[in-house]
């Protein structure tokens, strides 16, 4: 077996897929038969550099050509990684490791590489980006009540705020306590209060129906609800919607001041945000419009300073 013999077997024996492509006429002068087992695609019809960029997945067939064309013209070793389609219409991630062979004027005369299969990695990498995705969600998710958490709220409310001071538009708050909590959990116990917890949250989440409403838990038994684009008569039923829709889950607190029912008080306030006003400041405004519901008996909504 003479040297030429030797190196191909090697080449043709390894995953790796060899190829060549003369630069003057981007044509193949080779390509490895194991492409053939990977793609589908019969060696034979790998003529040139037109049937490599055709058998690229469409949303990475532009931007990885425009890519290797450019290294290539500058001489540049390069690597890609790109979806290929395999004859079946299925695809497979693929790194091409290119080389370019230059002449002694500096010239480019040929393209030479290496095609490896990287599904499994990207498969691994996309797990991992997915387990991530799934971490970041849930780090703004209350673990207790499945709602948002207050750094969620935190987060929004200033982008919330901010497009509002943008567009003009009236931005609402409505901030819940559930009525009595404390009694509730020294009579029922916390695995009880915990099961209250959710069932209010359930219902504020339901009440704040629109998908840019927010329902969130700011600690304890206290609530928030941020509403884009709402105005004070919009906010003010919304706030009545979901004072109603605890009322009928009829959770029953014997420990109550206002009845035999679990019942909550809300704070309602609405701001068109202005250049000198503070969202931590309006915050606060609808916090002691909370409290005076609770000074007022309880079980109402206050949207006015006393």
């Amino acid at each position: 077996m003479t040297d030429p013999d030797v190196y191909r077997t090697l080449l043709e024996s390894t995953q790796a897929i060899p190829w060549r492509i003369e630069w003057a006429t981007m044509q193949f002068t080779y390509i490895g038969p194991q492409i053939e087992a990977l793609l589908g695609w019969k060696q034979a019809s790998w003529l040139s550099a037109n049937d490599w960029a055709d058998r690229i997945h469409e949303e990475d067939r532009q931007k990885t050509v425009d890519f290797c064309v450019s290294q290539s013209q500058k001489g540049i070793d390069h690597e890609a990684d790109y979806r290929a389609l395999t004859s079946d219409g299925d695809y497979v991630w693929i790194r091409d490791v290119v080389h370019v062979v230059r002449r002694e004027d500096g010239s480019v005369e040929a393209l030479v590489g290496f095609m490896f299969n990287i599904t499994e990695r990207k498969q691994a990498e996309e797990k991992i980006l997915q387990l991530q995705r799934e971490l970041e969600v849930l780090s703004y998710r209350d673990s207790l009540t499945s709602v948002a958490n207050r750094r969620m709220f935190d987060t929004m409310y200033q982008v919330e705020w901010a497009k509002a001071r943008t567009s003009g538009h009236p931005l609402s708050l409505v901030v819940v306590d559930i009525d009595y909590f404390k009694q509730y959990n020294d009579h029922y116990g916390h695995v009880q209060g915990d099961a209250c917890l959710r069932q209010v949250a359930q219902s504020l989440d339901g009440g704040a129906a629109r998908s840019q409403d927010l329902c969130a838990r700011l600690g304890g038994e206290e609530f928030v609800l941020l509403l884009p684009s709402t105005d004070a008569a919009t906010a003010r039923s919304v706030a009545e919607r979901c004072r109603k829709l605890v009322a009928q889950k009829e959770i029953p607190h014997a420990r109550s001041g206002v009845g035999r029912l679990v019942t909550v008080s809300m704070g309602v306030g609405t701001i068109i945000p202005g250049d000198q006003d503070d969202p931590s400041v309006f915050l606060d405004r609808i916090d002691r419009r909370l409290y005076q519901a609770k000074s007022a008996g309880r079980d109402r909504i206050c949207d006015v300073e006393a």
